[in-house]
C-alpha cells in the first residue's frame, strides 16, 4: 500500500504536469487582443504550493504563513512584517497601531492631523477618517503624481501628528525630503508601498526598499500588484515596539503574540498581572488593544510563498516594459505628459500614466485605446475629496481640510489615465499598445500629424 507522502508526491507531480500543459497550450498575442492593465504571472511552483496547503488542510495562518513573513522580511530588510489579508486591511492596521495607547504621547488622538494627498486610492485614507482624525490633503505633481513637498510646511498645524502618502503606481515620493520633514517635527510617517514593492530610494547612503524608510509600510497581494496570493497584504517595521502593536491588533487585539496553534512560547502564559484580572489569567485571553482578526489562510500564503521567489524578476521585467513604452512615447511630449521619477528613486512600476495637454481629450483617447483592446484605468480616485463618499464630511464643515490648492489633483481628474507594465506584457504588446496610444492621440488631437 502506497504512503501518503507518495501519494502526495504523485499529485505534485500531476499537478505539474498540468500546469506545464496549460502554459503550452497558450497562444501567442495578435494586435488587437485584450491587453489587461495587470494579470497574474504564475507558474507550477504556485500551484504545487497550494495543493500542498490545501492537503495539510490547517486553513488559518500556519507554515507558509510564518515562512513568508520571513522572507518578506528579509527581502525588505526589516525585522518585522505581519502577514494581513488585504492592502486595505494593511492601511488599516498601520495606522491603527499609530493609535497605541502603549505609544504615549506620540499616540495619535481623534482629532489629530494627518498629512495625505486627495490623489490616492481610498483605503489609504478611510482609517484616518475612520478612527475621527483630520485628512489634510495637499497636491500633487503632475508627471511623478506625488506629493508636492513644497506644500508640506504649509500644511502643518500644532495637531498633526503623521503623514501618510503612497508611492503612486510605483513611483517613489520624494522620500529624503518628506523623512526630513517628519524628523524635524516628530511625526510618524507612514509609506503605502501598495503599489512600489521592490522600489528603491537613496537616502544618502545607498539604495533601500521603499516602505522602510517610514516608521511602517504597508503591501498588497492583490492580484494586480506585484506578487500575488489572491487577497492579501503586510505591514513592516524596525521598531520593535510597533512591531509587537501590529501584531497585536492583527490578532483580536489580544496582548499575547503566540503564533496561531501554539501556547506558552514565553514560558509564563499564567504569571502575569494584567489590569484588575486575576494575577495568572492566561495569557492568550489578555486584550491589550481594541484589534480584528486580519489574517490570511496558509493556502494564501502559500500561493504567495512561491511569488516571493520570483519577485525580483517580476520588478525587473515591469522596469523593462515600462522603459520600452516610454521610449516608444517619446515624441508626443507636446500632446501627452510622460511620468517621470525622482533622480534618487529606482521605481518598481505599478502602471504607466499619461496627462493629455490642452487640445487632447482624455475620453477619446481612453475610448479609442479600450476599443482597440487595451485595457485602461483613472490614476485611482483622481481626487477623492470630489466622490459622494466626502460629502457628510464636507457639509459639516470639519472632517477633513485642504492646504492650499488641488489644482494639479482636479487637473488629474479630468485629463490622466494609465496603462499597464505587468511582467507577463510580452514586446509585441508593448508595440501594440504604443502604436494604439499614438493613433488614439492623433485622433483626439483632430487627426494632425506628429
Amino acid at each position: 500500500m502506497r504512503t501518503t507522502d507518495e501519494i502526495r508526491q504523485e499529485i505534485f507531480t500531476l499537478v505539474r504536469e498540468y500546469s506545464e500543459r496549460e502554459q503550452a497550450e497558450k497562444q501567442p498575442f495578435c494586435p488587437g487582443q485584450r491587453i489587461p492593465y495587470c494579470s497574474r504571472v504564475y507558474d507550477a511552483e504556485e500551484r504545487i504550493n497550494l495543493v500542498d496547503a490545501a492537503l495539510e488542510f490547517w486553513l488559518t495562518a500556519g507554515r507558509f504563513s510564518g515562512e513568508f513573513e520571513r522572507e518578506l522580511a528579509r527581502f525588505l530588510g526589516v525585522k518585522h512584517a505581519a502577514l494581513v489579508n488585504s492592502g486595505s486591511s494593511a492601511n488599516l492596521l498601520a495606522f491603527m497601531a499609530l493609535t497605541s495607547p502603549l505609544l504615549k504621547e506620540r499616540a495619535i488622538q481623534r482629532g489629530d492631523e494627518v498629512i495625505c494627498v486627495a490623489a490616492a486610492f481610498p483605503t489609504s485614507v478611510a482609517p484616518i477618517v475612520q478612527f475621527g482624525a483630520v485628512p489634510v490633503f495637499v497636491d500633487v505633481r503632475l508627471g511623478t503624481y506625488n506629493v508636492d513637498v513644497s506644500r508640506l510646511e504649509a500644511a502643518r498645524s500644532g495637531k498633526t501628528k503623521c503623514v501618510f502618502l503612497a508611492h503612486s503606481l510605483g513611483n517613489p515620493f520624494d522620500l529624503k525630503a518628506v523623512r526630513a520633514f517628519c524628523d524635524r517635527y516628530g511625526l510618524w510617517l507612514i509609506e503605502d508601498n501598495c503599489d512600489a514593492l521592490g522600489a528603491e530610494y537613496d537616502m544618502g547612503g545607498g539604495f533601500q526598499k521603499t516602505g522602510t524608510i517610514g516608521d511602517l509600510g504597508t503591501s498588497s497581494f492583490y492580484p494586480a500588484h506585484h506578487l500575488t496570493m489572491g487577497e492579501g497584504g503586510a505591514v513592516y517595521t524596525n521598531d520593535d515596539l510597533l512591531g509587537r502593536i501590529v501584531l497585536s491588533m492583527r490578532d483580536w487585539g489580544r496582548d499575547c503574540v503566540c503564533p496561531p496553534g501554539k501556547d506558552d512560547t514565553c514560558g509564563r502564559r499564567f504569571d502575569g498581572q494584567y489590569g484588575t484580572l486575576p494575577r495568572g489569567y492566561d495569557h492568550k485571553y489578555v486584550y491589550s488593544h481594541f484589534g480584528y482578526n486580519l489574517k490570511v489562510t496558509d493556502m494564501q500564503a502559500a500561493v504567495g510563498c512561491a511569488q516571493l521567489k520570483k519577485l525580483g524578476g517580476f520588478v525587473e521585467r515591469r522596469r523593462e516594459n515600462w522603459q520600452a513604452l516610454r521610449d516608444a512615447l517619446a515624441g508626443l511630449e507636446d500632446r501627452l505628459i510622460l511620468p517621470v521619477y525622482e533622480k534618487n528613486a529606482r521605481p518598481s512600476w505599478f502602471g504607466f500614466p499619461l496627462t493629455c495637454r490642452p487640445g487632447v481629450d482624455r475620453e477619446r483617447v481612453v475610448r479609442y485605446v479600450e476599443d482597440k483592446g487595451v485595457q485602461t484605468r483613472m490614476l485611482f480616485a483622481g481626487n477623492l475629496i470630489r466622490h459622494p463618499c466626502f460629502d457628510a464630511l464636507r457639509e459639516s464643515g470639519c472632517g477633513y481640510r485642504v492646504a492650499g490648492t488641488l489644482e494639479n489633483t482636479d487637473r488629474i481628474v479630468e485629463d490622466t489615465f494609465w496603462v499597464g507594465v505587468y511582467p507577463g506584457m510580452t514586446e509585441e504588446m508593448i508595440d501594440y499598445m504604443a502604436e494604439t496610444i499614438r493613433e488614439a492621440v492623433r485622433q483626439a488631437a483632430g487627426g494632425s500629424s506628429f
